[in-house]
């Protein structure tokens, strides 16, 4: 009797262990599943000889394998920036099933604030021109295409979206049609929607609205009340983003405007427009992003409603993206 006992009493530990282990095997496996990253980034180096300009990028895919070509798309950078700004929105995106390319813009990149200080006017203003503006435009459709060369079928060229901050929403503006004198060109017919965040007026375009009303495709419009761009001789605020909004000639388009916030606050930076603010809206703007670009591009449904059903205390206004 004490045998079979001491045989059950191990037969019960021998259980035990197996049970503890199988728990710590499914913990050690949760544990792995949950911090394994669902996004993946790799850069280029790209130049375009033609113009004699560096064209540098970093694109975030998901890291699950994918059964069909993947939506894309091409993010463009405020002034200042880098191809590694807005990583939020990368990765986001890429988790979600998309590609996003991040296209870093050599004339008015992150290299502005280095260098003599009393030169730093200058550097912003030679940013801010209209050469510049244009070679930005010039930057994402060779990034577009270098891209679509190097890596044959993992674009769904169907399914091209432009999105970008601040200048980075002038230049998707242009990708996406605004009719600009001497601007012939720049559209993309590639772009089939596009997300314009915090962009400025077209500063120097004579009759700003009429070359508004040329773009046709499905956009998304993000500002925040307190977005105000103080750069010398552009300054502008959350107004004004509203009125690009509404001369905007898409048949489909949306606008969110957050309560709060800052110019900056959608960007990488932490802390800007509030540091409980800071990443509420962050995290609003990419799901944002997320719902709009799947129903645009992908012919999904309800995912704007449902996004808005669970953001709406933090917006100041809201129109969903329909018929105007």
């Amino acid at each position: 009797m004490k045998r079979r006992l001491l045989v059950a009493s191990l037969a019960a530990a021998s259980a035990a262990a197996s049970g503890a282990l199988y728990a710590r095997d499914v913990a050690t496996g949760l544990a792995e599943a949950w911090s394994r990253p669902s996004w993946q980034a790799q850069e280029f180096d790209w130049v375009d000889e033609r113009r004699q300009r560096a064209v540098p990028a970093r694109l975030y895919t998901p890291t699950a394998s994918m059964q069909s070509a993947l939506p894309l798309v091409l993010f463009s950078h405020g002034i200042g920036g880098s191809r590694r700004g807005y990583s939020y929105i990368g990765q986001h995106l890429a988790s979600q099933g998309f590609a996003s390319l991040h296209v870093q813009h050599v004339g008015s990149d992150r290299a502005l604030w280095g260098g003599n200080v009393l030169s730093m006017l200058s550097r912003l203003q030679d940013a801010a021109s209209r050469d510049e503006a244009l070679s930005r435009v010039l930057d994402i459709r060779f990034a577009l295409d270098q891209l679509l060369a190097e890596q044959p079928g993992l674009v769904d060229e169907q399914r091209i979206a432009a999105a970008g901050h601040s200048y980075g929403a002038n230049t998707s503006l242009l990708l996406a049609g605004a009719a600009v004198p001497g601007g012939a060109g720049l559209a993309d017919s590639r772009v089939r929607a596009a997300v314009f965040i915090s962009a400025p007026p077209l500063h120097g375009v004579p009759d700003a609205d009429r070359a508004l009303t040329a773009i046709r495709i499905p956009t998304l419009h993000v500002t925040a009340t307190d977005d105000t761009i103080r750069v010398p001789g552009y300054f502008s605020t959350s107004a004004e983003r509203v009125a690009l909004f509404e001369a905007t000639g898409s048949a489909i388009k949306g606008l969110a405007v957050f309560e709060g916030g800052s110019h900056s606050v959608f960007t990488d930076r932490a802390g800007t427009g509030g540091v409980v603010a800071n990443p509420r809206i962050k995290a609003a703007t990419k799901t944002l992003l997320g719902a709009f670009l799947r129903e645009a591009m992908l012919d999904e449904s309800g995912l704007v409603a449902q996004w808005h059903a669970s953001n709406a205390p933090l917006l100041q206004r809201w129109v969903a993206p329909g018929q105007v």
